[in-house]
């Protein structure tokens, strides 16, 4: 039997507990917080009492922290692009509205709320050029992204679990800025929007870990191989208006590492909570090759740590279109 076979029967036998998956890993949207619960209310006589607030507290907040929250809010934006790449995997099927796409609409669902909320409040705040936001956005979603899984859905499932945890931190990390800035509510949301990307990671963590039960070597073999190539962030595409695709992805993270949104050090970090939340030394049952896998992850982090301590990070801050460059000052 072909590998891609095997993982098709795989992803049949895991299927049938998908409800489960969806019960324990997901909210039912009557019962989730939607992004109305935390902006002005635009029904209330108060609506612009709370908007002259929430912009009066957003300009205490610097130039590198409004480039990571604009980039984090694109991010999250391009959704269209995950979730037609996720449809596309191995044993997902939405013509036939199999188990797995059933989880990837309702994951989908409840991750569209989180680029709702963020581009409502940029707007609200007057601190960012929306209309350079929304091209940026738009550029992205057109050149989509290629994250290097192929339709692999153990590859898939490494990247999805190591990118959920990877947004946990950029979130929490802006969350606690923004209480350091005295931006309460912008913190509130940002803790929310973390909470839903730590249960998401859980979710994603446990397919990988149900996998490794039943295909222990095929799937150390895929983990290694996501490790080797580097997990590419979503949107490594990112481009302003009127750019090709450049160095603007680099430039955003170089803002995310100079406030500790998100480091080198964090995706290190990232990747010893995988190998240790999967306990890949106590799998057992492998083949060489995959035992060699195995060997090769171990070292893998303390490797990473050596590399990311000789990263230099520019400390000129580069001028988006997206953000008043004044702030830069």
């Amino acid at each position: 039997m072909s590998i891609k076979n095997i993982r098709l029967e795989v992803m049949q036998f895991l299927e049938k507990n998908v409800d489960s998956f969806v019960d324990q890993y997901l909210i039912p949207v009557e019962k989730i917080w939607q992004p109305s619960d935390f902006l002005p209310n635009s029904e209330s006589d108060t609506f612009f009492d709370e908007v002259k607030e929430l912009r009066e507290i957003a300009k205490e907040l610097p130039y590198d922290f409004w480039v990571t929250l604009v980039g984090d809010t694109i991010t999250e934006e391009a959704l269209p692009t995950y979730e037609s790449w996720l449809m596309d995997v191995d044993g997902i099927d939405n013509v036939e509205r199999n188990g797995w796409s059933k989880w990837i609409r309702q994951w989908t669902g409840e991750e569209n709320r989180h680029g709702d909320l963020l581009n409502k409040y940029l707007y609200l705040s007057g601190r960012v050029n929306m209309r350079e936001i929304e091209m940026t956005t738009q550029h992205l979603i057109n050149d989509g992204f290629d994250i290097g899984t192929g339709r692999d859905p153990y590859k898939n499932f490494v990247y999805t679990s190591f990118q959920e945890l990877a947004t946990y931190v950029s979130h929490n990390r802006v969350a606690q800025m923004a209480k350091k800035y005295g931006d309460n509510k912008l913190s509130k949301m940002c803790k929310m929007i973390a909470g839903d990307e730590m249960r998401h990671h859980h979710a994603y963590s446990e397919f990988v870990n149900r996998i490794f039960q039943v295909d222990p070597s095929e799937m150390m073999l895929a983990f290694q191989y996501m490790m080797k190539a580097k997990i590419v962030m979503p949107a490594h595409f990112l481009r302003e208006s009127g750019q090709k695709i450049s160095t603007a992805f680099e430039q955003f993270s170089d803002s995310a590492q100079r406030i500790g949104v998100y480091t080198a050090a964090d995706y290190v970090d990232i990747m010893q909570k995988l190998i240790d939340k999967w306990e890949i030394d106590k799998i057992t049952g492998l083949t060489d090759e995959a035992e060699k896998a195995r060997d090769y992850l171990i070292k893998l982090p303390a490797r990473m740590a050596r590399i990311s301590e000789r990263m230099v990070i520019p400390q000129e801050s580069h001028i988006f279109k997206w953000v008043e460059p004044a702030l830069a000052r």
